[in-house]
């Protein structure tokens, strides 16, 4: 073999060393990319599987003592209707409102002569959120009292608010917006929406304050928006487990007392602040609840059935009338008579069995009453007759 085919193959040689040392360097950077990519999207998921976690805070079942709105009502006028507005013929407290309110503007005016279609009786809600400060806005809500029509196009006058302590805390006035409208024509009508209800998006200012001190609170008073004792229970143990010591008891299936600790005097909305973010885990009665009048079912997951048998049929009786008439002979004289002639036919739909295992959830007592293809007035009968045979472990609520 000559020398240039010797330097050759060794020129070969050495360019397939360094490919394959290229190479493992490649797949060595492909492999850590990887993990690295890897390490990032658990971290995300991690991250997102906390963030969005299915148990609830604190915040969302419980409500903090002081903490709460408090209601507002009041009465007032809407004035600019276009002829909407209450005949005070039959509302007579519109047409003394009115009266006292132009008496109260300097305007003197006999009752007898206020004819007026433009003018509606109204009552007016509000809330006022927790420690609302003077100034703040708050939306409020339009109510006819009279036999107005609409309040399209219509402004409240000046109306005082007042609380259920009879003390005034807003005042409202402003252009109504409604959520429906009255048309009419030659006598036909086309009504949307109720126009006779209507509100105002920060109509309202508040003029005092509700007095409370949350800084100054010793104990607070915690309530579950839906009472359990196992839950009451849950928090305590999430808010001593917090704060390291035994601050918090559940003192019935409502409320959970918490006693403020030494470090959070006259700091207990950094102490609320702190645990309000606590995920509690809830728990709740088994319950149904039936609205008949709307046909909705609503079942929580805890709902429990010993082992029954469903059977539902249906029984389908139709009766047709036919007139039959019946013509006299030619020349007999007779005369032509009507009769009725009635088919009655009965069906009986099939008699579908299912059966329900003892201590099954919702989701195979479901499963049971789809293979039965029942109708929602059946649904609500069928889970009532359940509960009479004692079958149901759970407590109906009928609205």
């Amino acid at each position: 073999m000559s020398n240039k085919t010797k330097n050759t193959y060794g020129a070969l040689a050495d360019m397939e060393a360094q490919l394959e040392n290229n190479l493992k360097l490649l797949m060595s950077f492909m492999l850590s990319a990887i993990g690295v990519l890897a390490l990032i999207l658990m971290a995300i998921f991690s991250l997102g599987s906390s963030a969005y976690s299915s148990t609830p805070r604190l915040k969302d079942i419980v409500t903090f003592e002081g903490i709460r709105e408090n209601l507002l009502v009041g009465y007032g006028l809407v004035v600019g209707l276009n002829g909407t507005g209450d005949k005070l013929t039959n509302s007579v407290f519109t047409g003394k409102s009115l009266q006292s309110f132009l008496d109260k503007l300097g305007v003197s005016t006999p009752s007898e002569s206020l004819k007026v279609k433009n003018v509606a009786g109204v009552t007016v809600t509000a809330k006022l959120p927790a420690f609302a400060r003077v100034g703040s806005k708050i939306d409020i809500t339009i109510s006819t009292l009279g036999d107005a029509t609409s309040l399209q196009g219509g402004t409240l006058v000046a109306t005082t608010l007042l609380g259920a302590d009879g003390q005034m805390y807003a005042v409202a006035q402003g252009p109504i917006t409604i959520g429906g409208f009255v048309a009419s024509s030659g006598g036909s009508s086309v009504t949307k929406g109720i126009p006779t209800t209507g509100s105002i998006t920060g109509g309202a200012i508040v003029e005092r304050e509700v007095p409370f001190e949350l800084n100054d609170l010793q104990n607070v008073k915690i309530s579950l928006n839906n009472p359990d004792l196992s839950t009451a229970k849950k928090i305590e143990a999430k808010i001593n487990e917090k704060l390291g010591d035994s601050y918090a008891k559940a003192t019935d299936p409502s409320t959970v007392s918490l006693r403020i600790p030494s470090e959070f005097t006259k700091s207990v909305a950094t102490l609320l602040a702190e645990i309000e973010d606590l995920n509690v885990e809830t728990d709740q009665p088994a319950k149904i609840v039936i609205d008949e009048a709307s046909g909705t079912i609503v079942m929580n997951e805890n709902v429990r059935v010993d082992t029954i048998a469903l059977a539902q049929g249906n029984l389908v009786v139709t009766i047709v009338k036919r007139p039959l008439v019946s013509q006299p002979n030619p020349l007999s004289n007779g005369d032509t008579v009507t009769a009725d002639n009635g088919d009655v036919t009965v069906e009986e739909g099939k008699g579908n069995i299912a059966m329900v295992p003892q201590s099954a959830n919702l989701q195979d007592l479901v499963n049971a009453l789809n293979t039965l293809g029942v109708s929602t007035n059946d649904l609500i009968s069928i889970l009532q007759t359940i509960k009479h045979a004692g079958a149901l472990q759970a407590e109906i609520v009928t609205k």
